[in-house]
């Protein structure tokens, strides 16, 4: 007896509009180019950004 096979994962969600994105859209992981760009835009801005912690000022760079 075999395995069934495993459900089907849900489509991909565009990292801007959180539409659905079909695995052959050319602007993936976006839905259109103006997502694309929405998202760039972003980027340029500083938006995003990743958080650090500051570094220690003791001197001691051993």
């Amino acid at each position: 007896m075999a395995d069934p096979a495993p459900p089907p994962r849900p489509p991909r969600r565009c990292a801007v509009c959180s539409k659905p994105v079909s695995p052959d859209n050319r602007f993936r992981p976006f839905c259109s180019a103006r997502c694309r760009q929405v998202d760039l835009g972003r980027w340029l801005a500083g938006d995003y950004a990743i958080p650090v912690k500051p570094d220690d000022q003791d001197g001691d760079d051993v």
